[in-house]
């Protein structure tokens, strides 16, 4: 009987609590105030946050997340993008499959087919990649098990928060449950062809649908276009004669950040923090047309070896073409 009006009694208390954003998790607490901002209504934030989703953890993704395993990718971008040179055929068969969905979109935001088809193999060799996380999973993963020793632990807690809010967001306004809210991800977190991070989807658009789906090719391609435009002010066409030869820069900026320590491919100093980069293009003036361009891909992944490697395949795309 005892215990029959002890588990009534937690019953209780944990039907309070779901009527309001009062948690024991401060993150959590956070998370339910921003989302219902937004319209999400605490009932809906509630059972996603006490769903079974909620109890689970990816320990593969947090280990992917640690600094010596994100600091090894960037040095292995390399190595990517010199086995994507071969891949360079494909782009050009993607593109003029999909012709009359990059008319649009070069239409619409003035961003260069080749460079979103270019973004698109990198990100997930154009949709053929296997996602195996879930993007809930992973940020959730990184609130319960990050401790706040360090500015770049402060940083991933502030970006799971952030990504969390437009999970709920997104499945809330679809009208799905929270337990079927799933959303096939990297380990990152990043979804769908063109890897929108949650906190992106407000970029995502559709190509002549009712609804965005960034499984599928048309609406990844109007939506990385969009992003670029809308997020990094890409709103002209490259104008390719104007570009050097990239293959000949690619390698050069290799040759150089070897020898330089903290080199960037287009930035002398850092914008959040403040430090100083040895800049590969800052005093080059045959680079700057290039440079500009490379400021706005890198809104989308702030590696220079990412952007350096889009370009080059967009490049020879463009020649291919």
């Amino acid at each position: 009987m005892i215990k029959y009006l002890l588990l009534l009694t937690f019953s209780t208390l944990l039907l309070a609590k779901n009527t309001n954003c009062d948690f024991i998790n401060k993150n959590y607490e956070y998370i339910c105030k921003k989302v219902t901002k937004k319209g999400v209504s605490v009932k809906y934030v509630n059972s996603f946050l006490f769903s079974d989703k909620a109890s689970k953890i990816n320990e593969q993704s947090f280990k992917l997340f640690s600094y010596k395993k994100t600091s090894s990718h960037r040095k292995d971008e390399k190595k990517a993008n010199n086995s994507l040179v071969e891949k360079i055929p494909k782009i050009i068969a993607h593109v003029k499959k999909y012709s009359h969905v990059y008319d649009e979109a070069e239409k619409r935001f003035g961003v260069n087919r080749e460079i979103v088809a270019s973004i698109l193999m990198k990100e997930t060799r154009l949709g053929k990649a296997h996602l195996s996380f879930d993007a809930f999973i992973v940020f959730n993963t990184l609130i319960k098990k990050v401790k706040v020793r360090t500015s770049r632990d402060k940083w991933l807690l502030k970006m799971s928060k952030s990504n969390i809010v437009s999970i709920i967001k997104h499945c809330y306004d679809n009208k799905i449950e929270p337990n079927n809210c799933n959303l096939p991800s990297s380990y990152a977190g990043a979804v769908g062809i063109p890897q929108f991070m949650p906190a992106s989807f407000v970029f995502a658009v559709p190509y002549k649908n009712k609804g965005v789906d960034l499984t599928r090719m048309q609406d990844a391609i109007m939506s990385a276009s969009n992003f670029l435009n809308k997020n990094a002010g890409f709103k002209k066409l490259i104008e390719w004669n104007k570009m050097p030869n990239l293959a000949k820069v690619e390698q050069d900026w290799y040759d150089y950040s070897f020898i330089h320590k903290d080199s960037s491919l287009v930035y002398s100093k850092s914008k959040r923090k403040k430090i100083k980069f040895n800049c590969f293009s800052c005093n080059k003036p045959e680079l700057q047309y290039l440079r500009g361009y490379a400021k706005k891909i890198m809104r989308y992944n702030n590696s220079s070896n990412y952007v350096i490697g889009v370009m080059r395949l967009a490049y020879d795309t463009h020649q291919g073409l």
